[in-house]
């Protein structure tokens, strides 16, 4: 994965799922950001949506100790949540005007990454294609690279 040279990289709730949850392919393929991130080279910026996103799974599942590793790797230094401002959703609002396939927690992931400048936004979803201006990255694509 080739990593920007500046500007905060913005990573969909997705990442962060494939990240703590170890998921088998993904996970191996973000160590190279996620080490960026230690080293305080890269900030990993998402929306505050992504912590409710992070949390359906384990919350089902009564895992308690998956929770619990979703909160902690929020509280890393280097990753931001931003928060879900009217501004922001007045952007999602906008983009699902237009893109009659986006649902409301994609529009409002991609205003977040439009709002903060970010220099890559990570994802697998392919709607985020869709979206213009936003700098995409596909995990897919960078495993087929």
């Amino acid at each position: 994965m080739i990593l920007p040279s500046s500007g905060p990289v913005y990573a969909d709730a997705l990442i962060f799922i494939y990240s703590v949850e170890k998921h088998p392919i993904y996970a191996l393929t973000l160590r190279p950001l996620w080490e960026a991130v230690a080293r305080g080279d890269l900030e990993v910026l998402s929306s505050e949506l992504t912590l409710m996103e992070t949390l359906i799974g384990p919350l089902k599942q009564g895992d308690a100790a998956l929770e619990t590793d979703y909160e902690n790797f929020f509280a890393s230094p280097g990753i931001r949540l931003l928060p879900i401002t009217s501004s922001i959703l007045r952007a999602g609002a906008r983009l699902r005007a237009t893109l009659n396939s986006l649902r409301t927690p994609d529009a409002i992931q991609a205003a977040t990454g439009h709002s903060c400048s970010c220099s890559l936004f990570l994802t697998n979803d392919l709607i985020f294609r869709r979206i213009p201006g936003l700098p995409v990255v596909l995990l897919d694509d960078v495993l087929r690279s």
